[in-house]
């Protein structure tokens, strides 16, 4: 779509006839050369004169016309708007954080084909499912196991979200769990975060035995950030010892920050899971929407230039046509470069 950011520059258009109204030419009726014979002259020469004028005056007019416009529609500043370019504006950071620690390698999950897998790669199927419906969110990952490690940072890329998950594996991160230090790597991420909403998703199988820091503790000082997480326990509830899930512990993160705490004991709950905090964290897109924009004011301006250069072309064309016009009977020869009479002494 073709547009003027000045267009108020087309008031301009009539000025030259303006000015040429209000300030008219001053005209000075005077002889250019004084001879008793004049009367014969002028009738002789008539004809002469009338051609001597370099260039005619309405191809002249003209090219005035053409110049001055191309100018003011310059000076207009057109320009070619192009189809909307949209663009959507992440909303929400989610970040999600996977226990590595060894007891995921437990093969107590079933996959779609009904086969034994560890829970490792239950969550991986789960999660690059979650994953793929989070689309205008920026997603990051953190696993863990006896320290966090950051896998994958913010982004809206989610297919490297998905390709670094599945490129995890049982124990990379150590045996243990560190829990509480990995909610805290999360809220540092957080720091530079400037979404409204942050949303962190921690997902373990164990209770925390590693961290400097418990997690209900990383879980007070992430609320105070306005970080909201959801707890994600997997695995079987009647398991004993280091490997036993502290669901005491995992509640009072959820709770601490407005979120909620889930377990699943096989791989349709897991699902089921991931279903309802899709629910959950709805996903808001602002779409950024702008049209981009070319200027076009030098294509005028090139008429205008191969207008002016026409114009002189045609009068050094006519000039070499007519030069020196033809000397009359009465010795007057009119000068082609001046329009005026010279007497020739014969």
């Amino acid at each position: 779509m073709l547009t003027f950011m000045m267009a108020w520059a087309f008031v301009l258009l009539p000025l030259p006839w303006m000015l040429r109204w209000l300030l008219p030419p001053a005209v000075r009726d005077q002889p250019a050369v004084q001879v008793p014979f004049g009367d014969r002259l002028q009738t002789a020469s008539k004809g002469n004169l009338a051609n001597a004028v370099l260039p005619k005056r309405d191809l002249k007019h003209l090219f005035f016309i053409l110049v001055w416009g191309s100018v003011v529609v310059a000076l207009a500043r057109p320009q070619w708007i192009e189809p909307p370019v949209t663009k959507d504006k992440p909303t929400r950071d989610l970040l999600l954080l996977v226990d590595l620690s060894g007891s995921m390698q437990e093969e107590d999950f079933t996959n779609e084909a009904g086969e034994k897998v560890d829970r490792l790669s239950a969550v991986k199927d789960v999660v690059g499912d979650f994953l793929a419906n989070r689309k205008g969110d920026r997603v990051g990952l953190v696993v863990f196991g006896d320290a966090p490690f950051l896998q994958a940072p913010f982004s809206t890329d989610l297919d490297i979200a998905k390709r670094l998950l599945n490129e995890t594996a049982v124990g990379m991160a150590g045996p243990q769990t560190a829990l509480g230090d990995a909610i805290g790597l999360g809220i540092s991420l957080f720091e530079n975060s400037d979404a409204p909403t942050k949303t962190l998703i921690a997902l373990t199988d164990g209770n925390d035995t590693k961290s400097q820091v418990p997690p209900v503790e990383a879980a007070r000082i992430a609320q105070q950030r306005d970080i909201r997480i959801y707890t994600v326990a997997i695995g079987d509830a009647e398991t004993v010892g280091e490997d036993k899930i502290d669901e005491i512990s995992l509640r009072e993160v959820a709770e601490e920050t407005d979120g909620k705490f889930f377990f699943a004991a096989d791989r349709a709950e897991l699902k089921n899971i991931y279903a309802e905090l899709d629910k959950l964290e709805t996903k808001k897109v602002d779409v950024v929407s702008f049209r981009p924009r070319r200027d076009l004011y030098f294509w005028p301006l090139a008429f205008a230039l191969l207008c002016s250069a026409l114009d002189k072309g045609f009068v050094v064309l006519r000039s070499r046509r007519v030069h020196a016009v033809s000397t009359d009977t009465a010795g007057v020869r009119v000068l082609a470069s001046t329009g005026k009479l010279e007497v020739i002494q014969r």
